[in-house]
Order: C-alpha cells, then structure tokens, then sequence
C-alpha cells in the first residue's frame, strides 16, 4: 500500500470484482487425412477453402480430406484445424546447388513439405550483381578499400573482385564507411573491422551466435589500377509444370546477411500450445532452403560461388507421398511419455495425438480411414490442330504442359482397423471433455447392400459414449476431379455435419440442436430413408441424414450413441461441455487466493451472471432464472475442516435446453371453430421436485 505524508484527501481505484466469465467458441473443427500436400503430423489452423487449397493441395483420388473441409467451409464453418497423416517414407523433392571445385555442397532446395506434388518443381538459379563499384587506385590499403560509391553495400555483403588479367577473388564485407570514420572523408568498404570483437568467429553473445565475415586483408591485386567489385547475390526463379510460380531475388550466401537464403525461405513453424494460435501466411511458400556447407570450417573453404550455368533448369526429385504402407499408427499416433526424448515424441504425436494439444477443437473428425482409394486417369492430349494451308500461319502453339507426377495409393482399412481408430477419436473426447467425436459408418454399411440397416445397427452397437454421434449414410457430391467413371463421389458426411454444427453455433448457439437445416453442395445420400426405417434407426442414436420433398437433404437427428437418457442429445452434451471449459478456464484467478466470505462471494457473482446471460439466450429451460440453474458457494458447502485444507468448493446446476423431437398437434372442434395445441412428450423436474 501507498504512504502518505503529506496531509490531504487521495483517490484509489480498488476494483472488487472478478473477472468475468465469457462463453467458449464451439465450432472449431479438427480434421485429420490425407493430402496431397503439407506439413505431416502438425495442426495448421485452416480459415476458408482457398487456404486449404494453398497449405494442403487440391482433391485427390487417395483421400477424403479435401472433400470433408470444402463441406465444412460451404455448411458455414469459419476455422479448423487439419492435420496431414502419411507413413515414415514420405519424403520431400530436392535438388542440391553445389560450389567451385572441388565440388561441394552449398545449399539444399527442397520442396515445403513431403509428396509427390514435389516433383513437378523445377528452379532457374541466376547470379546477379545489383551493386558495383571500383576502388581507386594507390587510395586503398589492405584493410579497406577506397571507393567512389557504397550504395548497395552493407555489412555481410558478398562481394567478387577482378582486375585485368587476374582470377576474380570473393570476400565479405566487415564494415562499410560513408565518409564518416576517416578524416579524408573517403568512402570505405572494409575487410578487416575496426573493432577485433567484431571479426569473424567471435562469441556475439550469450547465444553462442556466430559471425561469419572474411575480415582479412585484401591481398593479391596491383594497387596502382582499379579493382572492381561487384555484390554477389542470386535470383532463385521457381516452376511448377513449368508454370512460373515464385521469383525471389537478392538471396545471399551469408548467414549474416539480411537476404540470406536459408533465412528467407526457411521451413515452417507452428507451436500449438497454451498461447493463442499463430497466424500463418495466405499461401506458404512452394520451397526451403537448408543450409549444407559446414560452417565450423574456415570462411575461405566455403565462401566461393555457386556454380550454376545460366538458365539451366533443374528439376526436384525424390518426392514420396507414402500411401501405400499408411499404417492405423499413423492416424491414432501414441501417449507421449514424460521421459521420451524429442525423436520418440515426433515418433508418436502422429495424427490424433496432435490435436490433443489443440484446446481450442470443439469436434474432430477422421474420414480417411474410410477411404476408397481412386485413381484418376490422366487426361489425354488433345487433338493436333492441323491449320488451313490457305490462311497466313498464324502464331505458335502454346507448349504442352507437363503430366503431373502420379503417387501411391493408400490402402483400403478393414472393418476392425476403422473401429480401432474410432475407438481413440471416442476416448480422446472423453479424456479432454472439451470436444465431440464425428463418427462415420464403414462405407459398406454406407450403401444399400443386402443387410440392408443391419450393417449401421451393428456398428452402432458398438459405442456407448456421451462424447460422440454417429450419422448415417454417405453424401454423394460432385466430383471436381471429373474422372472418366462418375461425376459424382460419394463420401462420408462428418465434413457436412461439423459444418452444419458450426453454423449452428454461431447463428444461434451450441444450445441449439444442429439438425433439420438444408445441407449445401451435395447431390445425394448413399441409401434413401424413410418414415419406417428412420424408426428404427433414432431410438438407437443413428442420426439420419434424408432427402425431403421441397427441402432439400438434411440431418434429421440430434442424438448421441449414449445410452444414458440424460445425456441423449448431442446439443445437450456440447452445451455442458462449453460450460464446464467457460468456467474452468475463467475461474483460474480464485488460485491461492484467500478461501473466506469475499472469495466465494466473488465466485458466486460470475457463476451466476455467466447462467443468467446462457439461461435469457434460451440455452437453459425453466420460466424463471431459479428453475433454470443454481450456484452454490457458501460456508454449507465450505466447511472449516474444508477451508483449512486449502479447498473451495462451487456447486452449479443447470436444465439445459432439449429439443424437441416429437410435437404432437390436437385438432379438434370447439364453439363452431377449430383449436389446435401443442403438446410435447418432454418432460423436466423443477428444483422442488414438481413436474412439468
């Protein structure tokens, strides 16, 4: 507290009240599959379909995942989160740009991320000199060299020195000086710096951050004639299937350099951890450049050029998308152990196991592991045009366009492997308590075959959790790829559903049912549905997905695969779900605070303004906010044996909103006129045991 000498009347802003607790975002999806592009086994947060297409690739024959988010976008969902799943042999496509004899290595090209699609890259690399100058002769010394001009010059720069008759010479620039450092007022480009803490090799910091400069003396020239020097930097042109992609310019051979290549085009990385999530770019960029000199040796073993002929293309190569041998490790990954070292815990943060540290994942969904891999043929050339010989030749043809590369295919997962895999995005959600699972049926029991429903009914049977849904059939939409056999494929539903839960969420809230509204880009279900089969299917929590007459398709259901009654409607499980993470993460301040009246009266405050706002946004039942919820945090619940042990205790219930699924209408006559009411087969308890 503040002491005050000087006698007087002092203001104080004291501020008694807690912070506040505010409702968690809910429709965040998390998607993993496969792709034909991306970082492997990372989350990168996805905020429309063009930033899919930038990060990931377009649809692909060996995977469902495009389809799934491109669903989620066009049913109104905002972000997601996808992660790329493939084996240990998928590999990224590199070309290696090596210096002057003897040959070695300088520096590795390697396309952003793993996959075939790196294959089709191909990179021009050009040596430029966007800077020159000449050193006046018998003005120079050793240590630096007088010139006329230094734009263009900085320190770390590259530099190449000729003289007539002579073999050019490479060095960096230490230090350059504008005038400012000698008396004569000359223009200086400095080899040896000044300052000895400043010369190459030094201990910068308390990082251990090397510099490399040459910072030796300029020898080997005649200093009565000029000597020109001219930077050295290069201009790194990319193609893919000879389409002009990406130019970067002024890339730099040296670490300290502001344009050093492997700084500007270094790889991509996301930490997913308690902080909010990154912002990425639009579009990454197509390639990395690694740095593969050994830069503990000396400056002059590695500083020379590369050695690269103009305008030679060179082609990347040994891209893998590592399909064929996509194992159901590579989707559940495993528990990551405490003791692991960092190669063990890359090892099994794999697929599933990467959301987990994603908190801000209210669904989650694996619709590859049903995957019916397809192969897309490739487009046949068109007919040669064969001109007139009676008109003027005309201007040449466009060049044929390269054939893209063609990867594997992924394997078709048996029945047992697709459960296992369901199992863990279950047991996830029930571990986290902050996220729903998305089941999908196996695609044989998608189709109408001879089981008929039995095949969907004995999968159901296979779950009883509060923390998933199941939905039923398959959703068949139109086919960008345009294969020769359909126009049409037909995929798993959970990318349409986490969309429709999206839109739920934020037009209305999670309090409301994501059912009965009109599903967006699709044609068609797998199995039609009627009055008598959908009977059968919602008393045991199959979610059916119908055509309806002048309505479109939409999901008609709203049900986990729970046999607990008072856990049976999906939005009643999300509601409660998105309360317990509201109050958890709100409520961290009452830590180590003092456990007496003030405390849980400050408590008691934001628990109950928090109901109140849910229970007049309709998300809670009852007339009145007492029938609606409670909030205990008093010395009943709070016993002094308890507050000697550093325990505080809060009781909050709640009558959260049910849908309605059964609305009964009873015409009949009264008075000449006709009176039609309402009636549900709902019924809820109120806090004094009576019935409504």
């Amino acid at each position: 507290m503040p002491v005050y000498q000087t006698p007087g009347v002092y203001y104080e802003r004291v501020d008694a009240s807690a912070p506040a607790i505010a409702a968690i975002r809910t429709d965040v999806a998390g998607f993993v599959g496969i792709a034909a592009r991306g970082p492997l086994h990372t989350a990168i947060p996805v905020q429309s379909w063009r930033q899919f297409q930038a990060y990931f690739g377009d649809f692909t024959g060996a995977g469902y995942l495009a389809y799934a988010v491109r669903a989620f976008f066009e049913n109104g969902g905002r972000r997601c989160q996808v992660v790329r799943v493939a084996s240990d042999v998928a590999a990224a496509a590199e070309a290696m740009l090596q210096g002057p004899p003897p040959p070695h290595d300088i520096w590795r090209i390697a396309a952003f991320s793993p996959g075939v699609w790196g294959n089709d890259l191909d990179i021009t690399v050009k040596e430029t000199h966007r800077a020159q100058t000449l050193a006046a002769p018998n003005n120079s010394m050793p240590e630096y060299s007088a010139v006329a001009s230094i734009t263009g010059f900085t320190r770390g720069t590259h530099v190449r020195l000729s003289q007539d008759g002579r073999l050019p010479m490479w060095k960096v620039i230490s230090d350059v000086d504008a005038g400012e450092k000698n008396r004569a007022g000359a223009k200086r480009l400095i080899w040896v710096h000044e300052k000895p803490e400043a010369r190459r090799h030094y201990w910068i910091d308390a990082k251990k951050v090397r510099r490399y400069y040459d910072d030796t003396p300029l020898t080997g020239f005649d200093p009565s004639r000029s000597i020109l020097i001219e930077s050295v930097e290069y201009t790194l042109v990319v193609r893919e299937l000879g389409r002009l992609i990406r130019v970067y310019e002024g890339l730099s051979l040296i670490p300290d350099h502001a344009r050093y290549g492997p700084r500007v085009l270094a790889k991509l990385e996301i930490l997913q951890d308690a902080r909010p999530a990154p912002t990425l770019p639009a579009a990454p960029e197509p390639i990395v450049i690694e740095e593969s000199r050994d830069l503990t040796k000396p400056l002059a073993d590695w500083i020379g050029p590369l050695t690269v002929k103009p305008d030679l293309t060179i082609p990347l190569t040994g891209g893998a998308d590592g399909l064929a041998l996509l194992r159901v490790y590579d989707f559940i990954g495993e528990d990551v152990d405490p003791l692991d070292s960092d190669t063990v815990k890359a090892q099994k943060q794999r697929g599933l196991r990467v959301l987990e540290d994603v908190r801000e994942v209210a669904m989650v969904a694996v619709p590859d592991i049903h995957i019916q891999p397809r192969a897309i043929p490739l487009q046949a050339p068109l007919p040669p045009c064969i001109p007139d010989p009676c008109l003027p030749p005309g201007p040449p043809p466009p060049a044929v366009p390269r054939a893209r590369a063609v990867g594997d295919l992924p394997p078709v997962f048996s029945e047992g492997e697709i459960y296992q895999v369901q199992a863990v995005m279950a047991q996830q959600c029930e571990t986290l308590r902050d996220r729903i699972a998305l089941l999908d049926p196996p695609f044989a029991a998608a189709r109408d075959d001879k089981l008929g429903i039995g095949a969907v009914r004995a999968w159901r049977s296979r779950f009883d959790s509060t923390y998933a849904a199941l939905y039923y059939p398959w959703l068949r939409v139109v086919d960008p790829l345009r294969s020769g056999a359909s126009l049409t494929r037909d995929i798993p539903p959970s990318g349409h559903v986490a969309g429709q839960y999206a839109q739920t969420d934020v037009q209305i809230g999670v309090h409301k049912a994501p059912a009965n509204t009109p599903l967006v880009w699709t044609q068609d279900v797998t199995v039609v549905i009627n009055d008598d089969v959908h009977g059968v299917l919602n008393p045991v929590g199959i979610n059916a997905i119908r055509p309806l007459s002048g309505r479109g398709i939409r999901i008609f259901g709203a049900r986990t695969v729970s046999s607990d009654p008072d856990w049976r409607f999906v939005n009643v499980r999300r509601l409660l779900m998105m309360i317990e993470k509201a109050i958890d993460v709100s409520t961290q301040w009452a830590v180590f605070e003092p456990n007496d009246i003030v405390t849980r009266a400050k408590l008691h405050l934001v628990l109950t303004s928090f109901l109140l706002a849910l229970w007049q946004q309709g998300a809670l039942m009852g007339a009145a906010a007492s029938e609606a919820f409670f909030v205990r945090c008093d010395e009943e619940n709070n016993p002094a044996s308890d507050r000697e042990q550093g325990r505080l205790l809060a009781e909050v219930g709640v009558a959260p909103s049910q849908p309605f699924e059964f609305v009964i209408l009873r015409v009949g006559r009264a008075h000449n006129a006709f009176e039609i009411t309402e009636l549900t087969s709902l019924a809820w308890r109120h806090s004094d045991g009576s019935d409504q």
